[in-house]
């Protein structure tokens, strides 16, 4: 009966060793993220989750792998939608992000904003928004907050940026 645990033992032990091959050589990848910049300059935690998506869909886009993608051309746009709004974005022939137009419909408004018309309009109520940006390579991202806010009768519009500063 020892002989037999032993035996069972030493099968045991020695099992995993006879299953070990050879390595297998992986390929090589490289990850590389073109359009980082972008997201950097119009992402944020406060930014409406259909626009993090659809601007997430904007930078990961490869233009290469499309079938409109051709050596010839230099400049190539392309309209992303969702019910919510829209972005036309402007890549090059490598597939870098050179600029963006983008609108989207009552996403819903980030703090700040929020905040900096409660106090400044504080008996008004919030009807209607609409988040504009405006990115380049060179100069980042340009956001405004265009809002339409009501008090009885009486609407007004108002601009702001999105740390809830009021433009003109």
């Amino acid at each position: 009966m020892k002989n037999l645990i032993l035996l069972l033992f030493l099968v045991g032990i020695m099992n995993p060793i006879w299953g070990q091959t050879d390595p297998v050589e992986l390929k090589e990848i490289e990850l590389v993220a073109v359009n980082y910049k972008y997201l950097d300059a119009t992402t944020r935690d406060e930014v409406a989750v259909p626009v993090k998506k659809l601007e997430e869909m904007v930078a990961k886009f490869d233009i290469k792998s499309s079938e409109v993608y051709h050596d010839d051309y230099d400049l190539y746009e392309v309209s992303f939608f969702i019910p919510e709004g829209q972005i036309l974005a402007a890549y090059d022939k490598d597939g870098k992000l050179l600029k963006t137009v983008e609108r989207f419909k009552n996403v819903g408004l980030p703090g700040p904003v929020q905040k900096a018309i409660k106090a400044k309009y504080p008996d008004w109520t919030i009807t209607k928004d609409i988040y504009k940006v405006n990115y380049t390579d060179d100069r980042g991202a340009d956001k405004i907050y265009k809002v339409r806010i009501d008090k009885g009768e009486d609407r007004m519009r108002v601009k702001l940026d999105e740390k809830g500063n009021f433009q003109k």
